[in-house]
């Protein structure tokens, strides 16, 4: 994986045939100009291949230029690989690539890759050279290559078939995904997860996390402005199996994955908490935010904020949501779901909802009703209760139900987005603190 070649690319920039009366000029004071004088990468994981970068080379002088070689100043020794007009700079022959032509009014381009080699320190490195044009006037020309490499550790289809700690100062970088199995528990404390492309945590057995952050591993931009950490579905997410119970995530971020949580269907127990979230952010996801079935779900002083499918789902069972935020500003779709979504049937599957209890949150969102209760089986049970919390929804007159609570419309002065601190929907950047104005003081996880 240190070595692989280019695509073969040749790009035909002039369209006019080379004529027999081209000249080429050995003058010193005709230059080869550039697009670029540094090529500067985002940050990458040592041993992991980088995406590929491109910059221009100019002819403007009045006659042609032979370029004697191209060559990388430390040659083989910084894990750079380049692509010079078709021509491969072959690491294990010296980095060097020789006898190109750029003819008057022409240009070639070059590509660059990177695979770093390890560093062992704990904090990114800088990896740097320089690419050498030698013109045959006997000029040399120079573009910086730049990029910051940090160490990780790589995690491939791991199965933890035993009771497993995971703690590391280093990144961990999953691929294939991890599987916990039914007789297991995997804790992973003060750590961060980078989840390749749908690699997630299948949990069968029990997680219990402490100061995690889950997030895909692309450490690179989709646009200038637009690093990939602000898109969404870039990993699976973490999925709780029917014989999965006592999960805690506490101090915990997931972001930008596929999902964010779902608790599948199971024999419920009011007895046994199969999922317990304290302190914990789930942001910005492709799908679901924390969905549960039949489940005993509890979260406490959490954030649960844009997805395009419901920031919170749940059908049957039990949960309680204390001193929450749930706001539904999914950037990415006006086919987004609720914020808030408790029913008592699925696809036609009936499941019994004990109770759906929201004390001191705040559920707001784009739409102007953003609660969805559900009763879709009237013979199956069908309760909840809100309390001291700012729902974005009309106003139910119901006083056992909802009690001081904070009826939201899209006529309030200060309503919506306007209750935080940043939501900047151009360049996907949220802060869920509360606004000075906010009519939500008391209310939610900040």
């Amino acid at each position: 994986m240190m070595k692989r070649l280019f695509p073969f690319l040749l790009l035909l920039v002039g369209l006019s045939a080379c004529k027999d009366d081209d000249s080429f000029t050995t003058s010193r004071s005709a230059l080869l100009s550039f697009s670029t004088d540094t090529v500067k990468m985002d940050t990458l994981f040592s041993g992991i291949g980088s995406a590929t970068y491109s910059f221009w080379v100019f002819n403007r002088a009045a006659d042609g230029l032979r370029i004697s070689t191209v060559r990388l100043r430390q040659g083989n020794q910084t894990g750079f690989r380049v692509n010079v007009d078709g021509a491969y700079l072959d690491n294990t022959l010296g980095s060097v690539a020789s006898d190109l032509e750029v003819r008057k009014g022409d240009s070639i381009r070059v590509f660059v890759e990177l695979t770093a080699l390890e560093n062992a320190q704990l904090d990114p490195q800088l990896v740097e050279d320089d690419l050498v044009f030698r013109l045959q006037s006997g000029v040399e020309q120079r573009v910086n290559l730049r990029a910051w490499a940090w160490d990780a550790i790589q995690l491939s289809d791991l199965v933890v078939s035993r009771d497993t700690l995971i703690r590391s100062e280093k990144p961990l970088v999953v691929y294939g995904g991890i599987r916990v199995d039914s007789a297991a528990t995997l804790s992973i404390k003060g750590t961060t997860l980078y989840f390749h492309d749908k690699a997630g945590i299948d949990v069968y057995g029990r997680l219990l996390t402490d100061s995690v952050l889950m997030r895909g591993d692309r450490l690179d931009h989709m646009f200038d402005y637009l690093p990939y950490d602000r898109v969404s579905g870039q990993w699976g997410g973490i999925r709780l199996f029917a014989s999965s119970t006592g999960n805690e995530l506490v101090c915990t971020e997931v972001r930008n994955a596929r999902y964010g949580v779902i608790c599948d269907s199971a024999l419920y127990s009011p007895q046994q908490m199969r999922l317990y979230m304290e302190n914990s952010i789930v942001h910005n996801c492709k799908g679901p935010g924390v969905q549960a079935f039949s489940s005993f779900v509890g979260l406490l002083g959490c954030q649960i904020t844009n997805t395009l499918g419901d920031c919170v789902a749940v059908y049957g069972g039990m949960a309680v949501m204390q001193s929450c935020t749930v706001a539904q500003f999914y950037p990415f779709s006006a086919e987004r779901g609720a914020a808030l979504r408790f029913s008592n049937v699925y696809e036609g599957n009936s499941y019994p909802l004990e109770a759906m209890i929201c004390v001191g949150s705040i559920v707001t969102g784009y739409e102007d009703d953003v609660v969805m209760g559900e009763a879709g089986d009237s013979a199956s049970l069908f309760d909840y209760h809100f309390e001291h919390s700012l729902l974005r929804t009309p106003v139910v007159e119901d006083s056992v139900r909802f009690k001081d609570i904070v009826w939201e419309s899209a006529k309030d002065s200060v309503q919506g987005k306007q209750h935080f601190v940043l939501i900047d929907e151009q360049n996907l950047i949220y802060d869920f603190h509360l606004d000075s104005l906010s009519t939500a003081k008391g209310m939610g996880c900040y």
